[in-house]
């Protein structure tokens, strides 16, 4: 995932704080059996599932954002984000895909949750849905909010235009920490 609280909701990687690789690594290691993502029993070697770590990233710009948006998966709230495709393309990045795994960070850069991508749509900004805005669950859950605040955000990065690709991507929690 690339790039968004209100304002927005793409998931950026994470810049400031990013902990050591051994406690991203540490949390896919519980994470990955928690969430029973390996069916081999614990005393057998590492399946290569474990062995590759997932991306770790976090959503918004800033670790407020993160932290609020972070909030929302765990509660449950949360079970989508949007992200302006133009930012995979900058940073030579493919786009997500139904099945990806990601490990979100919180504001301080401590890896929090496991998320498994399970829809991907590439949509102009105009035809995001109201149900995809809900998803999100931000503000009040409107399209109006949604619209508001994703403009903002991607003015913020790329730039806004209402005819830009958006990747709106579904998900679905697997692991909190």
């Amino acid at each position: 995932m690339t790039g968004a609280v209100t304002p927005g909701t793409d998931a950026v990687p994470a810049e400031p704080a990013v902990p050591p690789e051994t406690d991203i690594e540490r949390f896919w290691q519980v994470a990955c059996h928690r969430a029973k993502l390996t069916t081999l029993p614990g005393y057998l070697p590492a399946t290569s599932l474990e062995l590759v770590t997932p991306p770790a990233w976090s959503f918004g710009r800033t670790p407020e954002q993160a932290d609020t948006l972070l909030g929302l998966v765990l509660d449950g709230t949360k079970t989508a984000t949007a992200s302006a495709a133009e930012e995979y393309a900058a940073e030579g990045e493919p786009l997500p895909a139904p099945g990806d795994l990601g490990i979100v960070l919180d504001g301080s850069g401590r890896p929090r949750a496991l998320l498994v991508t399970t829809e991907v749509r590439v949509v102009p900004f105009a035809e995001v849905d109201a149900e995809h805005a809900r998803l999100e669950g931000e503000g009040d859950l409107s399209l109006a909010h949604w619209r508001r605040a994703h403009e903002a955000f991607f003015d913020a990065g790329p730039g806004f235009r209402v005819d830009m690709p958006v990747v709106l991507e579904r998900f679905t929690l697997l692991h909190q920490a």
